[in-house]
This record gives structure tokens, C-alpha cells and sequence, in this order.
């Protein structure tokens, strides 16, 4: 891409880079009497676009984070702990058998249990629960884009889900679960898990973009930083990155201390508490939101853009498949695709009445679209993270505990993330960049995938060896069959391994969700990465079957394997996006609801509409320590 930026104007004037890819003209603008752009970049008079060479040579910093981003932080950090405390203790409250009336068992090598339906029901009621989570912020998604708007969706949600886990609560009450029939406790408890599937469906889609959305700067812009002289790029990916590292940093110190602590309470106290405590913080998340009501900055609904982006998309295909299917495919990716459905291309008299937006939205809808297509390999990697929540709790449960309950190695998963992350972040990742080393968004997921599968490969060779030493051979999980001579800490290396993977893969779902879709469709986006693990519980349905002796040497190897193809045939796709990475950051701001012969008509350039946003009065955000 080569950019060639004019001299900027401050106030009422734009900044604007003329760029230029594949034969393509790119214009970027950014209205900086905008308070968002003045406040971001406060104290600095010489903002202007980067040149094409100071695209390669200048060091990337991040902007600052304002405050609101933490208070957010800390509602995620409060709604993981409740489900990740929860989770935790699905396996065995399942699995194992009612140990006492609460379903505590204090004995050391003891495990606590409530409904005894064994390791299959367990592994397929959890993957189920993962499944029914992961699915249902695509309904979210579609009402905060179309309807409520993130912040009420958001506030809806915490209501149904705090409804859910009252729900769980009741199903392991000491009457309940020491029945002797125990079909009311499993009823109550599905009820439950889908009731919390709805409200996770309305606030996992929407908090996401919400954190990012208090971000003041949108386009890359040079500075020189005070202290030291030197000329650095504002890089909004860059800050959208540290930012997203650190909100998985608060989720993670949430599902660390929400699933120690629950797995104790319910290995020495009882379930009914297990489930208590994650409600009650959950409750805490509806009074930071109302504190937040009126200091967030919101992007308000837009009514159908999502239909019409479909509409969009099924244009774009006709005439393009035939019977041929080398004919469609060079038809599909003739370069044309996208362009032959922006407004200047067709006559007004022949546009649909729909196509009440600019040519700059063709071009967000389209990277939108296509970084769902980024989306389409995750199953593979998350079937890889799902075993930390069923498989690996099992296999723990066949080694010798010393203590330990067997869900509380799950927390090595959180901890690693807790200490690799700001390593990260303050030592690994500017390191890279003063060495001009750029780790790109593919890069980092095609990593992901290969770490996940050698995650895979500990606990395959674990698991040969559990077999090799146990006294019942390859029916080591057997309830009469003692525990292997292994240390559970063996397990380890797993945890540690998904933990990276899911620093390269998972958190950079998370940043490029955001980065490349349109703004009236961020939470759609976010939505489709999050279904991805639903899809993959799917395939973990498929799996149930190797989850059990004497198959999950199988079971781990084919997960490995089947995470491998992924890493390979997802770089073999991705590996040009690296290429195209600052020209998919720089696209102009598209407008919906205008018509392209209207903006043609006034002469504006495509400009961001800085009152399409709900900004807080008074919002400072400074640069200077960049």
C-alpha cells in the first residue's frame, strides 16, 4: 500500500492519506474537530497520516486506556467468576456420586459428587452447556445491533442470567440432590444452564466491542513524543490489542479465584454453595453498569443493517456459481466481488431501495464478511481448549491427588494467563516492535493452533502411561479401580500449553472481531467468533464416544491432529492477509443511510460522523506517555 499524506490542517479540517493497493484508490479521513480525535491526541500539534515508509520504520505505541474501560473490565471479571466457578464443579456434580447430603467429600483422595451419572453424561451435558453458551450471542448480537443497543442488551442479560443461577442454586440444595430420585436436581439444573445460556448470549457479544468502543483514536496517526523526540505511530490496533490483552487478564483473575474457591467449597462444604457465592458476585455487575450509564460512550443501534448486509452479500453472488466449480471459484475470486455492489457501480434507477449507504461500507461489510471467514478454523483450536473442562478433569481424577481435588488443576489455566499476559504485553510484544518485528493477527492464530495441539500431545502420552501403570490397565477411570501412581501435576504441561494458545489465538479473535468489522455489526462479529466454539462442541458431541476407557489415548491424539490441519490449512488460506493488515486497519468510516447520488451531490468526503457516538462530557484522554 502507498500512502502519500498531505500536510494537515487542524479544527474544522480533515486528515487525510490518499492510498493506493492492488490499483486501488483509498481515501482516509478523520474529522479532528471531533472531540473523541482532540482528546485522544491532546498536546500534540503535528498529527498527520504516516507516510508508506514510516509505515515500515516507525515504532508502533499504544494510546492511553482510559478509566471506563477498567470499570467495564471489572464487570467481565465479576460475570466469569460466576461462570467459570460454576463450570468447575459441573463435572463432578454430574459425574461423580452424592458423596453426603451437601455432596462434599473432605477425604483427602476423595472426589465430591452429586447425580452419579458417570464420565459420558458428563462430558456431553458439559459440552452441551458450551455448545448452548456459544451459540446463543448470535441472538444477542442481532438485538444490541438492530434494536437495544449494546449497553440495555447488556444490562437485560445480567438480569436473566443472575435468573439462572438462582435456578442452579435450587438444584443442588441438600433435600434436592440427596433424593433418591434425582431426576428433579438434573431437571432444575438444565433448566438452569439454558436460562444462563440466554443471558451469556446478550453480554458475551456486546462487552466485548463495548471495551473498545471507549477508545478515542480510530486511524493511525504520527506523533512525536515529548520526552524523548521520537517520532512513533498511533497505532488504534496496537492499542486494541493491549487492550483486549488486559481484559483477558481481568477474566482470567476472575475464572482463577471463581473456580479455586469453588472447588473447595464444594469439596468441603456442598454445591449449594458453589453455586451461591458466583450469584452473589454476579450481582455486583448491574450497579457498575448503572454507575457507567451515563460515561460510556455508545454506538446506538441502526435498525436492519444486518439484513442488508446479507442483502449485500447475496447480490455480490448472483451470476457467480455455475456448474462448474472451477468456473465458480475463479468467478468468486475474480477481485470483483465486492466491488461490482457498491452504489457508484450501479445507476440509481437500478438500486434496490435498500441501498441507503456509500461505497466505504461495501468496502466494512466486506472485511467484515471476511474476517468471519478467519473465524471459520477455530473449532479446531477450541476443541483443543474444551477438553481443560471435562477430559483433563477426569483424567485427574484417575492420579494420585495428595489432597488436591481433582478440578482444581483446571486453575493452572487462568494462572499461566495471569503471568504470561502482562509479559507479554510489557516486556515480549515492544521488544518485537522496537526491532521492527511485526507480529501480525494471522500469525499469532496460526501459532495458536500449533501450541494447542502439542497440548494435546502431553495429554495423549499422560494418558499412555496412566494405562501403563494402572492396576486395571486401559479401564484406569473405573470406580472400584485405585488411583494411578502419578502426581496429578503431571498435568501441567497442558494447561500451560492451552493457556499460550490461547493468548495467540483466542484474544486475537477477540481484537481482529473488533478491528475489521463496521461498527453497527461489531457485536454480530464478535458473535460469529464466539460461535465457533459452539461449533465445536458440536464436534466434541461426535468425540463423546472416546471420552471414556479405553479410547481417550484416541481421543487426545485425534484432537491434536485435528488441531494441526486447522493451524495448517488456516495459514495456507490467511498468510496474504498479512500483507493487506494496515490497508484493512486504514479503510474510510462508510455511512449508512445516505444515498452515494446525495453525498455525491454535497461534495463531502467520507468522513466520520463524530454524533453518531454518545460521548460523556469532559472526557480527557492523553498520549503523552505513549
Amino acid at each position: 500500500m502507498a500512502a502519500h499524506p498531505d500536510n494537515v490542517a487542524l479544527g474544522a479540517e480533515a486528515i487525510k492519506a490518499a492510498g493506493q493497493d492492488e490499483g486501488r484508490e483509498i481515501e482516509l479521513t478523520k474529522d479532528v474537530s471531533a472531540p473523541d480525535y482532540k482528546a485522544s491526541l491532546d498536546g500534540h500539534s503535528d498529527l498527520r497520516a504516516p507516510t508508506e515508509e514510516e509505515l515500515h520504520t516507525l515504532r508502533r505505541v499504544p494510546e492511553k486506556i482510559p478509566w471506563n474501560i477498567y470499570t467495564i473490565a471489572f464487570v467481565e471479571l465479576c460475570e466469569r467468576f460466576s461462570y467459570y466457578g460454576t463450570t468447575a464443579v459441573f463435572t463432578n456434580f454430574i459425574q461423580q456420586p452424592l458423596a453426603s447430603w451437601t455432596g462434599a467429600n473432605p477425604d483427602p483422595e476423595g472426589k465430591a459428587g452429586a447425580l452419579g451419572m458417570g464420565q459420558r453424561a458428563s462430558t456431553g451435558l458439559t459440552t452441551f452447556n458450551q455448545f448452548w453458551q456459544y451459540t446463543m450471542p448470535l441472538f444477542g448480537a442481532y438485538i444490541a445491533d438492530s434494536y437495544w443497543g449494546r449497553y440495555k442488551t447488556i444490562g437485560w442479560a445480567l438480569g436473566v442470567d443472575i435468573l439462572g443461577h438462582i435456578i442452579l442454586i435450587i438444584s443442588s440444595l441438600p433435600p434436592i440432590i440427596s433424593n433418591t430420585n434425582k431426576s428433579g436436581s438434573l431437571a432444575a439444573f438444565v433448566i438452569g444452564l439454558i436460562t444462563m445460556g440466554f443471558g451469556t448470549g446478550g453480554f458475551k457479544p456486546n462487552v466485548n466491542p463495548l471495551i473498545v468502543e471507549q477508545l478515542d483514536l480510530e486511524t493511525m496517526t504520527v506523533i512525536t513524543l515529548p520526552k524523548t523526540g521520537e517520532r512513533v505511530i498511533v497505532d488504534p490496533a496496537v492499542t486494541a490489542t493491549r487492550v483486549y490483552h488486559y481484559f483477558y487478564l481481568f477474566i482470567n483473575i476472575g475464572a482463577l479465584v471463581g473456580q479455586l474457591t469453588m472447588v473447595y467449597c464444594a469439596k468441603f462444604v456442598g454445591f449449594w454453595l458453589a453455586f451461591l457465592l458466583p450469584t452473589i458476585m454476579l450481582c455486583l455487575c448491574p450497579a457498575v453498569m448503572l454507575y457507567g450509564r451515563k460515561r460510556y460512550r455508545r454506538v446506538p443501534p441502526q435498525g436492519s443493517t444486518l439484513g442488508k448486509s446479507f442483502k449485500l452479500f447475496h447480490m455480490a453472488n448472483k451470476g457467480r456459481w455455475h456448474f462448474n466449480p472451477v468456473a465458480t471459484y475463479k468467478h468468486m475470486h475474480d477481485g470483483t466481488f465486492w466491488e461490482s455492489v457498491k452504489p457508484s457501480k450501479i445507476a440509481p434507477a437500478q438500486r434496490p431501495s435498500w441501498m441507503d449507504f456509500n461505497d466505504a461500507w461495501v468496502d466494512e461489510v466486506a472485511r467484515g464478511f471476511n474476517a468471519c471467514a478467519v473465524f471459520l478454523w477455530y473449532p479446531l483450536f477450541w476443541i483443543c481448549y474444551n477438553q481443560i473442562n471435562n477430559n483433563l478433569i477426569s483424567q485427574a481424577a484417575t492420579m494420585r491427588l495428595g489432597g488436591v481435588p481433582n478440578d482444581v488443576l483446571t486453575n493452572l489455566n487462568p494462572f499461566a494467563l495471569i503471568i504470561m499476559i502482562p509479559l507479554l504485553d510489557t516486556l515480549i510484544y515492544p521488544g518485537l516492535r522496537k526491532l521492527r518485528v511485526r507480529v501480525t493477527p494471522i500469525r499469532r492464530i496460526a501459532a495458536g493452533y500449533f501450541v494447542a495441539a502439542s497440548a494435546m500431545i502431553w495429554a495423549c502420552v499422560l494418558q499412555y502411561y496412566l494405562y501403563q501403570k494402572s492396576e486395571c490397565g486401559s479401564y484406569a477411570s473405573g470406580e472400584d479401580c485405585p488411583p494411578v501412581d502419578i502426581s496429578v501435576w503431571a498435568q501441567t504441561g497442558s494447561y500451560v500449553l492451552i493457556a499460550f494458545s490461547e493468548i495467540l489465538a483466542s484474544i486475537t479473535s477477540l481484537e481482529y472481531a473488533h478491528s475489521k468489522a463496521p461498527a453497527n455489526m461489531r457485536s454480530m462479529v464478535q458473535a460469529v467468533a464466539l460461535f465457533m466454539n459452539a461449533i465445536s462442541s458440536a464436534i466434541g458431541f461426535a468425540l463423546v464416544y472416546l471420552a471414556s476407557d479405553p479410547y481417550l489415548i484416541w481421543n487426545y491424539g485425534v484432537v491434536a491432529v485435528l488441531a494441526t490441519i486447522g493451524g495448517i490449512a488456516f495459514w495456507l488460506q490467511f498468510r496474504h492477509l498479512d500483507q493487506e493488515e494496515d490497508h484493512l486497519n486504514m479503510l474510510p468510516k462508510g455511512e449508512f443511510g445516505v444515498k452515494a447520488e446525495d453525498e455525491a451531490a454535497a461534495g463531502k468526503p467520507e468522513v466520520a460522523d463524530p454524533g453518531a457516538l454518545s460521548y460523556p462530557k469532559d472526557e480527557k484522554v492523553d498520549t503523552t506517555k505513549a
